[in-house]
């Protein structure tokens, strides 16, 4: 047998062990993501109860969603102010904590293992807790209040401060995952550059916004994105902070409390999914305009 015939016969056989290989995850990958996303679809275009056969209603649902159905404007304001004030603490945040614990100190290991327990905490039990300590009469919060004079603050009770309360939650579940992040860019930017700004008389602030920023500007960008899309999509803490109603007046009703009301509490789950395709679209659009800026200051930079 020639050897051009045999090194293609080996080629064809290593092609199919390497389909062999992936064939599983190929297959987890169309079970549990492109089935349901077809069915998704196929519901979003279609009024099903669970009980009885799907009907036909084409837009319809996308129409109602947009055109005659007020709560959704209110959730999407609710949505929109809950990210941006989730956002911005939890990057903020995440870098004074990646920068404080981004040295060489004795005892720098318990402070980082401190710092992320928050991030292996159950939401749900985490939200529980923090309800208690959000109680307006004998909550831990106000009564530390108290003891500077400060009367107490309807946490949970009043609908701006019902939200405060849940980006609050949110900020303390996020900044652990930002800050590991951060952390692992900041400890592989190399110390020589920091020794020549040293060099150069730059100051710590000074070192961390013209040598440490710019080099972990696309960690910076991922934590960006994936802040975005947990605040959006969230759900879980909010269900548990403030109820599946949307807290006090609308006040905590996000997007993500209004996906599941219409789904399993007015069983209306052709009008669920058809909000669950509008949340994708939008995360969608804020996740390629922050790629979009993210390459554009990469370039420019």
């Amino acid at each position: 047998m020639s050897a051009p015939h045999q090194r293609g016969r080996l080629a064809r056989r290593r092609e199919r062990a390497g389909w062999m290989f992936v064939a599983p995850n190929l297959a987890a990958v169309l079970v549990f993501l492109l089935f349901p996303l077809a069915v998704s679809l196929y519901l979003s275009l279609h009024s099903w109860d669970l009980f009885s056969p799907p009907r036909f209603v084409g837009s319809a649902n996308y129409r109602r969603l947009f055109a005659s159905d007020p709560l959704f404007l209110i959730a999407l304001r609710n949505t929109a102010v809950f990210t941006v004030s989730t956002l911005i603490p939890t990057v903020l945040i995440g870098l004074a904590v990646a920068a404080v614990l981004n040295r060489k100190l004795a005892g720098i290991g318990i402070f980082r293992t401190i710092a992320f327990l928050p991030l292996v905490a159950s939401t749900v039990a985490m939200a529980v807790v923090w309800r208690f300590i959000f109680t307006t009469d004998d909550g831990l919060l106000n009564i530390m209040l108290g003891w500077v004079g400060i009367d107490p603050v309807p946490w949970l009770t009043d609908p701006d401060w019902a939200l405060v309360s849940l980006s609050i939650v949110t900020v303390w579940k996020s900044v652990p995952f930002a800050t590991v992040i951060l952390l692992a860019a900041m400890q592989g930017v190399p110390e020589t550059l920091y020794e020549a700004a040293r060099i150069d008389g730059a100051g710590a602030l000074r070192r961390f916004w013209s040598v440490t920023l710019p080099l972990i500007r696309g960690p910076l960008s991922f934590v960006f994105v994936i802040t975005i899309i947990n605040s959006v999509q969230a759900f879980d803490q909010a269900y548990a902070l403030t109820g599946s109603n949307g807290g006090p007046e609308t006040g905590t009703y996000l997007l993500g409390i209004m996906l599941f009301q219409n789904a399993f509490g007015f069983y209306e789950v052709g009008y669920a999914a058809a909000l669950a395709w509008v949340i994708f679209a939008i995360l969608l659009v804020l996740t390629l305009l922050q790629l979009r800026f993210a390459r554009r200051a990469e370039v420019e930079l």
